[in-house]
């Protein structure tokens, strides 16, 4: 952890606690500016419950509980906090206007989000950015990526955070959080020049997010994440997922498992990780095809499915471009008491939640309020 030494230094800003709230586990994270750099001011990772059975009240009461704990633990600075809305409340789509509507493109983007996601346009929370121009037939036509979520599930989740002690400050889109840690990474004009996939392998949710010259270009979420292992697992052995997620947990490090056994979950995990790769493979394509003569130059994984040897192995054959495991801290200052085994706790799993924090150096800060008298719903910087 750094010390008060250092956290004394001079001009330090003390960035909001970036709270990324997984179906498995809970990852916080704080930086800080100073005039060296970012440094990591606390971290902490809990894990959650989760039984998809559990009724959201229950849910959202354990996971009260458990920010409060990590809270009480870990020395975290204020309560000022950016999250990301739950993925599976998160609607993503790719949008096409021709070039003379892009004068208008507020409402014909929102009339045309609020009738695919049945939301309304007046008070849900519809954002876009704009990807890049791409030639349809013999029209130029402009590309966006709209985020939308209805009131309802940004009221929700500002409720929760303020349950558990926090004054948010900012509702992030996970993509969104996923690709601001990583622009950072993107300056060299080498980089610049190609497209990077960045791709975070949650529990129940993987997000796709291509960049270019220090812009998302593409973003695509999906329900698949690492609980398929287990589920797939489950379904070859005919045992509960908890007991194939075990088995599969123990495979890594124990060689007990009998041969038979562990050839067969082997072959499932393949079997798995294939599927998913061929998702992204599909994500790949499209961009390549959509945005023609756009390299993409290699891809960057994050999330607890890069601890999936198999998934790590599938992926690289599949995409057939360099592929490397996310370094979320890469880059960051170290402080005194910052010691090397502490950062290397910091696994790729926290990259949202660095990302969300990193927010803090460049979002609007006003905090939501906390009352019914809140302004309009918002996805608030999601797109900065």
């Amino acid at each position: 952890m750094l010390t008060s030494d250092w956290i004394a230094k001079s001009h330090q800003k003390i960035l909001p606690i970036g709270l990324d709230i997984g179906h498995s586990a809970i990852k916080m994270v704080q930086l800080s500016l100073s005039d060296d750099g970012v440094g990591v001011l606390a971290f902490d990772r809990a894990p959650v419950d989760t039984d998809p059975m559990m009724a959201d009240e229950t849910r959202q009461q354990l996971i009260t509980r458990t920010i409060q704990q990590m809270l009480g633990r870990t020395r975290f600075k204020g309560k000022e906090v950016i999250s990301a809305l739950p993925a599976d409340k998160l609607r993503i789509t790719s949008l096409r206007l021709a070039e003379a509507e892009r004068f208008d493109a507020e409402r014909a983007l929102r009339k045309e989000a609020a009738h695919r996601f049945g939301l309304d346009a007046r008070v849900d929370a519809i954002k876009y950015i704009l990807a890049g121009s791409v030639r349809q037939g013999d029209e130029l036509k402009s590309e966006y990526i709209v985020f939308a979520t209805d009131e309802e599930t940004i009221r929700n989740h500002i409720t929760l955070l303020e349950e558990a002690g926090f004054q948010p400050c900012g509702i992030d889109a996970g993509p969104c959080a996923l690709f601001r840690n990583f622009e950072r990474l993107m300056r060299r004009q080498e980089d610049r020049e190609h497209t990077i996939i960045f791709v975070d392998i949650g529990h129940r949710y993987t997000m796709v997010a291509f960049g270019r010259a220090g812009e998302i270009c593409f973003v695509k979420q999906m329900a698949f994440g690492t609980a398929r292992f287990a589920e797939d697992i489950a379904g070859k052995l005919g045992i509960s997922t908890s007991d194939a997620e075990s088995l599969r947990l123990k495979m890594a490090s124990d060689e007990s498992v009998d041969a038979s056994t562990r050839r067969l979950v082997v072959d499932t995990l393949h079997g798995t990780a294939e599927q998913l790769a061929a998702e992204i493979s599909l994500c790949l394509r499209y961009y390549t095809v959509t945005f023609r003569g756009k390299r993409v130059e290699r891809a960057v994984l994050a999330g607890g499915g890069v601890h999936e040897t198999a998934l790590l192995d599938v992926m690289r054959h599949h995409l057939a471009i360099e592929t490397e495991v996310a370094e979320p801290l890469r880059g960051f200052v170290a402080g005194r008491g910052d010691g090397s085994a502490e950062r290397q706790t910091l696994s790729a799993d926290f990259a949202l939640a660095v990302g969300l924090s990193l927010k803090g150096t460049h979002a609007s800060m006003s905090r939501a309020v906390p009352s019914e008298d809140r302004p309009e719903p918002i996805l608030e910087g999601a797109l900065s």
